[in-house]
């Protein structure tokens, strides 16, 4: 397993742990030892996980909003933990994350992976749409010029004319 994705791994366990644990802040530091040396005890540099955990703990309140918005019939109570956890974390590296080190679909990508790992059978495809409607929100042209790539592929390739 690659060194960043199994920092995004133990990062979503602490996510998940510290969720479940009712939120407390003065726990994540142990949370986070624990769970480093317990699925990634061989790590050369932790600094990764703890950027990324602790930066989706400062940002929670904004992303839970995001949620909301992004999946409004699902209240973020009622999403299963791990889902949460994936989400959180997939929309800290898309929102606040250092785009150069982790370009948006690379984030979107793991998230989804991590989702299909940890989660429930439809999580993955839960996270994809959660995370492709913000991304469509943040990149519209981009979204536009990949929607008709898309179609021009279902099309065999060709485009077809519209009369008005």
């Amino acid at each position: 397993m690659a060194n960043r994705h199994l920092s995004r791994s133990v990062a979503m366990q602490a996510l998940f742990e510290w969720d479940f644990r009712g939120l407390n802040n003065d726990s994540i530091s142990d949370i986070l030892s624990r769970n480093i040396q317990e699925f990634a005890p061989g790590i050369q540099d932790d600094s990764f996980i703890k950027q990324l955990v602790l930066g989706t703990i400062e940002n929670k309140e904004s992303i839970d909003a995001i949620i909301g918005k992004a999946a409004p019939m699902w209240p973020i109570d009622q999403i299963a933990n791990v889902d949460k956890a994936v989400l959180r974390l997939g929309l800290y590296e898309l929102l606040f994350g250092n785009k150069e080190e982790v370009p948006p679909k690379v984030a979107i990508n793991e998230a989804i992976e991590l989702a299909k790992t940890f989660g429930g059978e439809t999580s993955g495809k839960f996270v994809n749409g959660v995370l492709g409607t913000v991304y469509r929100e943040l990149n519209p042209e981009e979204a536009i010029a990949e929607d008709k790539k898309d179609s021009d592929t279902d099309t065999g390739g060709s485009t077809k004319e519209v009369s008005a």
